[in-house]
Order: C-alpha cells, then structure tokens, then sequence
C-alpha cells in the first residue's frame, strides 16, 4: 500500500543493519514511525505492545525474531528458547504459533551452520507468502462486492462496514477485509465504508488512515452505531477479518465482532469474514470454549491516546479515579452466524465440511 507516493509494507528486512524495520502502529494514524528491532526483548516488545498487531503481522514479524534467534545462537536449545519466549507475546492469534510451529521444524532439520540463512531466507517467505494469500482474499472479495454493486443505481455506491482494522497494517500487505475494498476501488466500483472505532485500542483510526491515503469514500463511527445503520439499510455488507478460526467456522476477531453479527444477523445484512487459511487452528472447533482470551491492561479502557488542543501526543483518563477497568481483547462470533469465509482458494461457508473441502490437506489433522 502507499503512504503518499511511497509505497511501503507493515514490515521489511534491512539488510545493510542486519535488523527487522516496522512502522510503530502505536503512534499512527498521528505521527509516522519506523522503528528498529534489533534484539530478541525488541520483538517481545513489538509484538506485546502493539506496535504491530494483527494475525498475520504477528506471525511474520515472529518468524523474523527466529531469524535473529539463530543469528545469536542456532543451538537446538536456543530454537526451543526463541520458541517459548515469543509464542506468550499474544495468545489469541494462532498465526502466532502457526509461523513459529514452521520455522522450529525447518530449523530442527537444518545443520547447524545452515541455521541463520535458513530461517531468514524462512522470515522472507513467509511475508511474501501472506501478501499473496491477501491478494487473493480481495480477489474473491471483489465478486462479492461486484454482485452487490449490481443491484444499485449507476453511482450509488456500496455500503461496507468494517471492525477493528484488518487492514495492510494488520499483515504484510493489501489487509484481509481490506484487501476486496482496495480492489473493487480500484476496479471503478463506488464504495462508502464504515469505519468502527474498535475502542479500547481505536484501530478504527488505523483503518481511517489507510483508506484515506487510497482514496476511498469512508465514516469513522462508534461502535455502537453499526446496528442503527443496518436498520436504516446504510450497511450492505459486513467484512471483518479474524485471529483465530476453528474448523467448524467459529471466528474469534477483535471485542464487539460478536454484536456485528447479531446486528447483521438480524438486519439480514451478510455478514462476511476475511480469512487467511494460517488463521485456522484445525485443532479445535468449539470457539467459544476452546479459544483463549487475552485479557489486556485495563489502563487501555480506562485511559485514552490521541492528540491534545496543543497538537501533542498524550493520554488521558476518562473514568473516576479508582474504577476498575475489564479488557478482554476479543470475542467469538459462533459459525451460525457468518454468511461465508472469503478465503484465498475462494468463498466458502462457514462449516467445517466447507473448510474441509476447501483445505483438504488439513482433513487428516
């Protein structure tokens, strides 16, 4: 995606240092920061406090740390070290432990000496391989979109409607529930998108800014205001993307995903998720029971980020002194009420016969 004229991904490898760069999505949509991350605490840090965020930029930026892991040290304890210490950054979104699964069994069948190159060469393969599979995810999200588009007056645009922000920021490139907006609009399909704020972390702003930069037509609106828009027939369709998908189709994405649904559900809106096939933990099925939950620092719901009256940086709190703040992190929307998975091998429903069908080489796991 680009940033102004330059176009740039949520990550890339800078050779002459010998470092992982990345931009701080903390300070965005304000102030544009890359930072270096350059020892193992950095990528613990990267990934823990958000600087970046989303299933598959976790992942990447994991596989990354494992390249600097055997860089230090490519003893099989040193793997199983790096392993453990970055797996318990986040521990909702299995892209995490799905990028660090892949790179402990490339490592573990690699010699020593080869270890360093391996899991770089691994590192790059990865990002290249989630903006492909991203690709493709607008790719068939554009049918859908162009099927909508049909049933409108010339110029009337469609109306989206996004959570969180499952945008480029959250993967290495195009986003996932992004990725079909960026292509029908690039494709000459009018577009209006509603823009969750996602409180307590407002990626709504991140998604705000990206759409902003590409051009497209878009409304940053509470949270609560999605089902008051679906009842006056403003939505169109739901797009969300996911951290987690059991193989039934239960879809865990970022707190208030749930009542999008529900909302959706009742409005006959369809409501869509984006998912990259490393998002699905074949593993469980019940989402509810089964996905565990990251409880966040309650500072995040008491207190808020943003630019004061002086056009500084700064936080402040916004509820009496002494209140205890709850952060769950996410919720699960149950199966029953997701209209389809836009994968990269195509659209599907949300069950597990139709993961199955369209995944069959994880049938057996």
């Amino acid at each position: 995606m680009k940033i102004g004229d330059q176009h740039y991904r949520s990550l890339w490898w800078h050779e002459p240092s010998y470092v992982l760069q990345i931009i701080d999505q903390r300070c965005l949509p304000h102030e544009f920061r890359v930072q270096d991350v350059a020892t193992m605490q950095d990528f613990v840090d990267a990934i823990a406090q958000m600087r970046v965020r989303g299933a598959p930029l976790i992942g990447a930026t994991a596989a990354y740390g494992m390249a600097l892991a055997m860089a230090e040290d490519p003893s099989d304890a040193h793997i199983e070290s790096a392993w453990h210490t970055l797996n318990a950054t986040r521990p909702t979104a299995v892209n995490l432990r799905w990028a660090l699964d892949r790179c402990k069994a490339a490592l573990l069948n690699t010699p020593t000496a080869d270890r360093a190159s391996t899991a770089l060469a691994l590192a790059h393969d990865l990002a290249d391989e989630d903006v492909a599979i991203n690709k493709k995810i607008g790719e068939h999200g554009l049918a859908l979109i162009e099927e909508i588009a049909t049933t409108k007056p010339p110029g009337e645009p469609v109306k989206l409607l996004t959570h969180c922000n499952a945008g480029w920021l959250a993967t290495v490139d195009w986003g996932t529930a992004t990725s079909p907006m960026y292509h029908a609009y690039d494709a000459g399909i009018p577009l209006h998108v509603w823009v969750d704020e996602t409180r307590p972390r407002n990626q709504g702003a991140l998604t705000s800014w990206e759409l902003g930069n590409h051009g497209i037509p878009h409304t940053y609106v509470t949270d609560n205001a999605g089902g008051h828009l679906m009842q006056h027939g403003q939505v169109d369709m739901v797009i969300v993307g996911t951290d987690r998908t059991t193989r039934q189709g239960d879809v865990c994405n970022k707190i208030g995903t749930y009542l999008k649904a529900l909302a959706a559900h009742d409005n006959n809106v369809p409501f869509y998720v984006a998912l990259p096939s490393p998002t699905i933990d074949w593993t469980i099925s019940d989402g509810v029971r089964q996905i565990p939950i990251e409880e966040r620092d309650s500072k995040e719901t008491t207190h808020i980020h943003g630019i004061d009256t002086s056009g500084s940086l700064n936080t402040v709190q916004v509820t009496p002194a002494g209140t205890r703040g709850g952060n769950p992190a996410f919720d699960v929307t149950p199966q029953r009420l997701v209209t389809g998975l836009i994968t990269e091998r195509g659209v599907c429903e949300a069950s597990e016969a139709a993961l199955a069908a369209m995944f069959p080489e994880h049938t057996s796991t």
